[in-house]
């Protein structure tokens, strides 16, 4: 939901810029139709090297992503004047990622994740409609991480009973 909070204005300082970046996720959130797709899509594309790496170091880079997007997310949204920017994205490359930790990477995998978290995602299941109230940037980022949990679980599931 995009809700106008106050008086947008552009971003300017360095700090400004870095933060629409992550949180526009590298550019994909300027994408002129399904914005929340092309951030998935980023969020599997960078997943793709970070699953050649044992899964603490992959469960630390999502910490990093996460508090980097509720950081960028927070700021963008405030330069913006919107609650939740659609052209903030990092939330999606996050809740990829959720989907894909400890699941094994395979094009089978990449491809159930990417579906089952776009599903997860637009659904919203409980409780990751609610989640979306957290203030800033934590209700950006929650309800896709929460969406990320769900698909990981269908993610296993398939690929238990495949």
């Amino acid at each position: 939901m995009a809700r106008a909070a106050s008086a947008p204005s552009a971003p300017r300082r360095p700090a400004d810029l870095l933060a629409l970046a992550v949180a526009s996720g590298l550019g994909a959130g300027y994408a002129p139709w399904a914005p929340g797709t092309a951030g998935s899509a980023v969020g599997l594309l960078l997943f793709w090297p970070l699953s050649q790496v044992p899964w603490p170091w992959q469960a630390g880079a999502l910490v990093v992503v996460t508090l980097a997007g509720v950081l960028a997310g927070s700021r963008t949204a405030a330069h913006l004047g919107l609650e939740d920017p659609g052209l903030v994205v990092v939330d999606e490359v996050a809740g990829m990622w959720v989907t894909l930790l400890f699941v094994p990477f395979t094009p089978l995998t990449a491809a159930l994740g990417f579906l089952a978290f776009r599903l997860m995602d637009i659904v919203k299941p409980f409780p990751a409609r609610r989640l979306e109230d957290l203030p800033g940037g934590w209700g950006i980022m929650a309800d896709d991480l929460m969406a990320g949990v769900y698909a990981n679980v269908l993610v296993r599931a398939v690929v238990h009973f495949l």
